[in-house]
C-alpha cells in the first residue's frame, strides 16, 4: 500500500470539500484527520516513527506548510484517542481537539468533550477549564458516575475547591468583599457550580418574625428545578453555619417555592471545609465547598 499517496489524496479531497460545502467543513475535517491519523499509524508500524517527518517534508512541498510534522503527529494522536473511546463529536472543531490532545486520561478527555458540547464552549473557554483543572476538582464519585454514565445529582459538578477570581490579588477578604468578587464575574462563578444555575439576587431579604435576614446569594437551577441558597463564610465551616442555611432553605420552601418545584438546596462556601460537621448534618440538601482566590 502506498501510504503517502493515500494520505495526500485524503487531504486534497478535504480541501476541495471545504470550498464546496463550507457549512459542514468541521465535521469533514475531523473525519479526514481521523483517516489520515489511521494511515500514519499504520505506516509507522511498517516504516517506523521517522516516516512522519518524511511525509511531512513531501506534503509541505506539494500542499503547503500546514502539513508540518507537528500537525501530522496531532492527526495520529487524534486517531489514537478516538480508538481509545473518545467520541468524534461533530459539535467540536479541530481546534477544540488540539486542546485535548495533550491529556493522557481518556476519562478526562471525555469529560471535556461532554461539557464543550453541553455548554457550547469556545476553544478559549475549553482551554481555561483545562488550565483550571476542572476535572481534577470533581469528586471521585462523580468521575465514577461519568464513566458509568449514571444519573447525576446537583452537587456532583460543584467543584472542590471553587475558584473565585481575584483580579486585585487580595491576600484575605471579608464576606462582603468575597461576595463582591463573585458578583464581578457571575458567569465564571456559576460555571464553578456546574450547569443550569442562574442568578436571582444577592443580599436577598427574608423576614423571619420581626427581623430581616439576608441570603448572601439566591440562585435557581433550571436542570434540577430548585432554588439554591448560597452562604459565604471566610472561616472554617462551623456547626452554626449549618443551622443558619437550613433556616434560609426552609423559609424559601415555605414562602417562595411553588408546588411543582423541588426542595431548596443549600451551599456553604467557606475558607476551610469540615467534612465531620457535614457528615453529622441531618439535612442532605446542605453541601459545603471550600474556596480559593485566584
Amino acid at each position: 500500500m502506498n501510504y503517502y499517496n493515500e494520505i495526500k489524496n485524503v487531504l486534497i479531497n478535504n480541501e476541495l470539500y471545504k470550498k464546496v460545502k463550507d457549512y459542514s467543513k468541521d465535521k469533514n475535517d475531523l473525519t479526514t484527520y481521523y483517516n489520515v491519523g489511521k494511515l500514519l499509524n499504520d505506516a509507522g508500524k511498517h516504516y517506523g516513527d521517522g516516516i512522519i517527518k518524511k511525509y511531512s517534508l513531501k506534503l509541505t512541498s506539494e500542499l503547503g506548510r500546514k502539513y508540518d510534522t507537528t500537525t501530522l503527529k496531532r492527526m495520529r494522536q487524534f486517531f489514537n484517542i478516538i480508538e481509545k473511546g473518545a467520541p468524534m463529536a461533530h459539535l467540536l472543531t479541530w481546534s477544540h481537539y488540539i486542546e485535548l490532545l495533550p491529556l493522557k486520561d481518556i476519562n478526562k478527555i471525555n469529560y471535556y468533550i461532554k461539557i464543550t458540547e453541553e455548554q457550547n464552549l469556545s476553544k478559549r473557554k475549553l482551554r481555561e477549564k483545562i488550565k483550571n483543572k476542572e476535572y481534577e476538582r470533581l469528586d471521585e464519585k462523580t468521575k465514577h458516575k461519568l464513566i458509568k454514565q449514571e444519573n447525576n445529582k446537583i452537587e456532583d459538578f460543584i467543584k472542590d475547591p471553587i475558584i473565585i477570581k481575584n483580579k486585585n490579588n487580595y491576600d484575605s477578604v471579608s464576606e462582603k468583599l468575597l461576595q463582591q468578587l463573585i458578583l464581578e464575574d457571575i458567569p465564571s462563578f456559576l460555571s464553578e457550580l456546574g450547569s443550569g444555575f442562574s442568578f436571582i439576587k444577592n443580599e436577598y431579604p427574608i423576614k423571619i418574625g420581626n427581623t430581616y435576614n439576608y441570603i448572601d446569594l439566591l440562585l435557581y437551577n433550571i436542570d434540577f428545578n430548585c432554588y439554591v441558597v448560597i452562604e459565604l463564610k471566610t472561616t472554617e465551616l462551623k456547626k452554626e453555619h449549618i443551622g443558619q442555611i437550613e433556616i434560609y432553605m426552609n423559609y424559601i420552601d415555605k414562602n417562595i417555592k411553588k408546588i411543582y418545584q423541588e426542595k431548596t438546596i443549600g451551599i456553604i462556601i467557606c475558607k476551610k471545609d469540615n467534612k465531620f460537621i457535614i457528615s453529622y448534618a441531618s439535612d442532605e440538601r446542605i453541601i459545603s465547598r471550600k474556596y480559593v482566590l485566584n
